[in-house]
Order: C-alpha cells, then sequence, then structure tokens
C-alpha cells in the first residue's frame, strides 16, 4: 500500500492549523460564530496556499454534531467523515476533469433540491471553477443565485478573472495569499520534528524559497529530499536533489562578474555545467540569490532567521554594491524570459554574462558597436560638462558623436555611417564619405546644427565645426566645407527641433 504523501498527511485539519491566512480564518470564523454564513464562496490565490484544506474545514464546522461551529470537533461522526472524503452530503468536483454541462446538470443542478441525507448542509466544492466551460456556468447560475437552504457552495480557483462575473458576483470572495518564508520554514519545521527526521536550517530555507510561497509544494520537495538523502539532510543535498546551484558557487560567478574576469567566468560555467546543471537552473539560482542579496543591501531581513547567514549575506551584499545588485538582476530577468527559447542555451548564456558592455561600462553608451541602430534616449540624460569629463580626441571621440545622433534620430544615423572627424586645436572637421550626405546637411540645418550640439558637448567647448565629403580614389580632394550661418542660441533652439522624429527622418519625401 502507497504511503500518504507529506502534504495530504499534513493537511490543515482546524482553523487553528492554517498556517499564513488569519484574514480568511478570522472572517469564517466569526462569520460561524454568529450564524451569518454565506450560501456561496469564491476561494482565490495561487496554488498550495490552502483553499480546497478550507473548503473542507468550513463544510466540517458547518455540519459538526456541535456546530455549526467556529472549529470543527474532528472527533464526530461526521467530522471524520469529511477528513476522510466519505461523506455523501458533501460533494467534491474537479473542473479540469469534469467541465461540461452534463456533468453539472447531473451532479449539480439534478441533486441540489434534495436535503442531506446525514449532515446538517449540502457542500459542493467545486476545484479550479475557472476550467469550466461557458454553458456549464449557465447551468450552474441559477442554482448559485437562488439555492434551497441546505445549499452551501465553495467554488475554488487560481485565476478569479476567468469566472464569469455574473458567478463572482454571487459569491463571497476569500483572496488566499502566498506563505512568507517565515511561515513556509515554520510549517516545515513541524513536519520534521513530526517525521522524525533530521535536516539542516539552511535545507529548510531553501526549500522554503524554492516552494514559491506554496504550502503543498513546499512539503512536496521536502518528501522528495528525505527520500533521496541516506542520513541527515543538509544544503547541499537540496541543491542536488532540486537541480540548483549552490549559493557560493553562484556569489563566486557574481564576484567574477563583478570584476569583468572572463577566464573565471568561464571556469565557473564550466563547473556548473560539469555539475549536470543546465543554464536555466543557473540563471534562476542566481536571480534568488540576487533577490536575497539585495534584501540584504537594504537592510530588509524580516524573513531571515539564521544570524551568521545574514552576516554572510550582509558581507557579500556590501562586496557587491547595490548599483551592480539592481543592474544584474535586470539583465538576468531579461535573460530568463529569452533563455527558454535559444538552441544553444549554454552557449547563449556566456555570451549574455561575457559581453563587451560589462567591461567598459564607463563608456558603454558612448561607442556601441552599431550607433546607427542604438535606441533612443531621453535628450535630458546627462552629457559632459567639462573637457576633463569629455570623450577624447579621434576615433572613440566621432563614435560618441554618432551614437548620440542615432539615439536621437535614427536616418541621421544612418547617414553619418562611414563618416569620420579630426580635432584640430581650431575646429573641428567632420569628413563624410558620401556626396548625398553633404547634400542632405546644406538642405537640413536642424541637421547641421544638431551635430554641431553633439560635438559641442562631447567636447565640453564650443568649437568651429566644417564639413567636407573624402572623395577615394587618386588625386581626390574634398569638396568645400558646408558654412553653417548658425550660432548662438539659434543654434541651440534649431537643435532641439530635431527632438521629433520628424524634424529630420521625415523631413524631405524619400528619405
Amino acid at each position: 500500500m502507497a504511503s500518504v504523501s507529506l502534504y495530504r498527511k499534513y493537511r490543515s485539519q482546524s482553523f487553528g492549523d492554517l498556517v499564513g491566512q488569519d484574514h480568511v480564518m478570522r472572517t469564517l470564523q466569526n462569520a460561524l460564530r454568529q450564524g451569518k454564513t454565506s450560501h456561496a464562496y469564491l476561494f482565490t490565490g495561487p496554488r498550495g496556499t490552502g483553499k480546497t484544506s478550507t473548503a473542507r474545514l468550513l463544510a466540517k464546522a458547518l455540519n459538526c454534531e456541535n456546530g455549526p461551529t467556529p472549529e470543527p470537533c474532528n472527533t464526530c461522526e461526521t467530522c471524520r467523515s469529511i477528513t476522510e472524503g466519505s461523506c455523501i452530503d458533501v460533494v467534491e468536483m474537479d473542473a479540469a476533469s469534469e467541465s461540461g454541462v452534463d456533468e453539472v446538470r447531473e451532479q449539480i443542478v439534478a441533486t441540489a433540491e434534495y436535503r442531506p441525507m446525514v449532515a446538517r448542509f449540502k457542500v459542493y466544492i467545486i476545484d479550479e471553477v475557472h476550467d469550466l466551460s461557458p454553458k456549464a456556468f449557465d447551468a450552474l447560475l441559477k442554482t448559485i443565485e437562488e439555492p434551497p437552504e441546505h445549499l452551501v457552495f465553495i467554488l475554488a480557483t487560481t485565476e478569479f478573472t476567468k469566472v464569469p462575473a455574473t458567478i463572482r458576483s454571487r459569491c463571497q470572495k476569500y483572496e488566499f495569499h502566498r506563505a512568507n518564508l517565515t511561515n513556509l520554514v515554520s510549517r516545515l519545521e513541524h513536519v520534521v520534528r513530526e517525521e522524525g527526521a533530521e535536516v539542516a536550517p539552511a535545507a529548510l530555507t531553501a526549500i522554503a524559497r524554492m516552494a514559491d510561497g506554496g504550502y503543498r509544494d513546499a512539503l512536496t520537495l521536502l518528501e522528495q529530499v528525505m527520500v533521496a538523502a541516506d542520513g541527515p539532510v543538509g544544503v547541499d543535498d537540496v541543491y542536488a536533489q532540486l537541480g540548483l546551484v549552490r549559493e557560493q558557487t553562484v556569489d563566486d560567478l557574481l564576484r567574477a562578474l563583478k570584476r569583468t574576469d572572463s577566464p573565471r567566468i568561464l571556469s565557473i560555467l564550466d563547473e556548473v555545467a560539469a555539475g549536470g546543471r543546465d543554464p536555466v537552473a543557473l540563471v534562476e539560482s542566481m536571480m534568488h540569490r540576487l533577490a536575497d542579496l539585495t534584501r540584504a543591501a537594504y537592510e530588509i531581513n524580516g524573513d531571515v532567521r539564521d544570524v551568521s547567514r545574514e552576516a554572510e549575506m550582509h558581507a557579500t551584499a556590501a562586496e557587491l554594491g547595490q548599483e551592480f545588485l539592481l543592474k544584474t538582476r535586470a539583465e538576468l530577468a531579461d535573460a530568463h524570459r529569452s533563455i527558454r527559447d535559444v538552441s544553444l542555451p549554454r552557449l547563449w548564456l556566456e555570451s549574455v554574462l561575457l559581453r563587451p558592455e560589462r567591461k567598459a561600462e564607463p563608456v558603454r553608451a558612448a561607442v556601441p558597436e552599431h550607433p546607427a541602430s542604438a535606441p533612443r534616449v531621453d535628450r535630458a540624460e546627462p552629457r559632459p560638462s567639462s573637457p576633463a569629463a569629455a570623450s577624447p580626441p579621434g576615433d572613440g571621440f566621432w563614435d560618441a558623436v554618432s551614437a548620440d545622433l542615432g539615439r536621437m534620430s535614427k536616418t541621421l544615423g544612418m547617414k553619418l555611417i562611414g563618416s569620420r572627424a579630426e580635432l584640430t586645436d581650431s575646429e573641428v572637421v567632420v569628413q563624410l564619405d558620401k556626396q548625398q550626405v553633404w547634400d542632405y546637411l546644406q538642405r537640413m540645418p536642424q541637421a547641421q546644427a544638431a551635430v554641431v550640439k553633439a560635438v559641442h558637448e562631447r567636447l565640453g567647448k564650443p568649437m568651429p565645426v566644417r564639413f567636407v565629403v573624402v572623395k577615394t580614389g587618386s588625386g581626390a580632394a574634398p569638396n568645400e566645407a558646408v558654412e553653417l550661418p548658425l550660432e548662438g542660441q539659434v543654434l541651440e533652439q534649431t537643435a532641439r527641433s530635431i527632438l521629433t522624429p520628424t524634424a529630420i527622418g521625415n523631413a524631405e519625401p524619400g528619405e
């Protein structure tokens, strides 16, 4: 005979045993105490938070021989039969498998008028009620709206918005919340004591964190780890059994990312792969660890009960820094959305963690690989205000200017591809590679002004700017410079006019 799963064995059998849903427990008990119960309830919330268990508790409280009572006795015949699932007057339906109109008519509508055989109320518990078909909801509506006085409906769903408004409006809604880490660890400790097992506190914390607020998920994971371990369960057993990456390994990887130590990053990724962990598991482990470190960095420690672990997290968070933690979390969130859709996830993840922008973060926006396709940014972004803060002369200087212009106007950025700039003591000479671009700038004073303004901002000082066309081939000579009749305030106003896409990109038909 198969053993009973932990989540079934330790299902809450009284309201006092219902952990983490005090708001639900208090309201239901007050209603039972005052005799003001409803004919229809709608329990909504994430999976594994106690919706079905509470539905059975409410059925017992309504039908207990001492009731209706705010706390079922669990000893009378009715309470025991409901606990065992054998009470003929408490009917449970799984809408995921019995979603048709025929099932609803047969099991509910056709039998609703008959009084209960042994209990005080006939209770219908419909789990995953959102899976009922539209016609099944229609068949159920009239009975829920005006049920006989002996009938109680308890509907449970993880997707509240899929329940028709006509049904929702006829039910009392109770919203179940995810458990916090403290409540989950407390529940796991209780189960471990009852089972006589030996599980390290860090292992329980890791299991609770992986359960993501679900009591049932936490107990299922605990049972899996306890079965796999030959003796006392440590945190390494949890990582091995659940396919996670150890926190120490994740911390080492984060430090290597902080230092932009590419050899060390590749070495750690190889170690993780050799240990049988896939890239998705690594990304998820990093996201969990970064969440803990971020809370430690901001002194939010409500769910941490291990003092030594708390101190270690504070030290690691301080070493990495708040800015790095936030930036890396955002990057990994994007990576997590994409990694399941790539055909070579390991190589793709290496590319993400080793991309060149990480090594040159201060000049990442100034030296893009493809300036013309760079995303547009708010022009209120700070610019260098002094020569010391400006980009250095040379090719990198013009790349930075091109990137700034490409973010303002994709059209202008495209036209400047292939251009160069020479910086002398007295002027900046912009060398265009096409006659068409030279003609375009002659016709578009806004574009001229934008280039001059971007050059001045990168230099941190005003300086004359000339535009020439550099012809290739033997004996080629540059065209005459484009004269700019714009100076001072007029230049600034004209440059600002190109901040709208149409000012440059759509000024000329056919561009």
